[in-house]
């Protein structure tokens, strides 16, 4: 191996791995009470999670406002909004990009649920969801069903988007059935 090589391999080895190793915090563990906050969402309103006890909350962080992934996840939530609604469940998006960007997003490809501007990234890092690409901090891609006593019922740390709102609906259905 030559010497080019040899620093390709490691810089390429470093990049993969830096963003799994540039996480602020673990992620919450099922049984464990969620960590509550207040965001501001696209639509001028606040949200704060507390007040949704009593519901299925589906809160899931994703990396940037219409790029193709996070497009095609937040447009399967936005078409699957009527199978949510059946569940008694709500949709919350979180990424810490900024209410005016979420408006934007929403509009162009027309989201019905809420999305959250966690521009101080402080959500996203309780929810161990803050991850680097590079020098910018974005919000891993990452899913929590809340139950509605307030406690972590399962997380999906592996999302592939195209599939991923189908996934939370039948957790959502399994998570019904057992009574957790």
């Amino acid at each position: 191996m030559n010497t080019y090589s040899g620093i390709f391999a490691a810089a390429t080895m470093v990049l993969v791995s830096w963003p799994r190793m540039a996480r602020a915090t673990a992620m919450p563990v099922v049984g464990s009470p969620a960590p509550d906050f207040t965001l501001p969402a696209h639509d001028g309103s606040k949200v704060q999670l507390s007040a949704l006890h009593g519901t299925w909350v589906v809160l899931y962080f994703y990396p940037k406002d219409r790029t193709p992934g996070c497009s095609i996840e937040a447009h399967n939530f936005a078409m699957d909004q009527p199978e949510y609604t059946k569940r008694k469940a709500v949709v919350l998006g979180v990424s810490v990009d900024s209410v005016d960007s979420h408006q934007e997003f929403c509009t162009q490809e027309g989201l019905t649920f809420k999305l959250l501007a966690d521009t101080d990234k402080k959500v996203s890092a309780a929810y161990g969801s803050l991850t680097n690409l590079l020098v910018t901090k974005l919000s891993a891609r990452h899913t929590f069903i809340i139950d509605p006593q307030g406690k972590i019922a399962q997380v999906f740390a592996d999302v592939k988007p195209a599939v991923h709102s189908r996934q939370v609906l039948a957790a959502l259905d399994a998570l019904s059935a057992t009574g957790k």
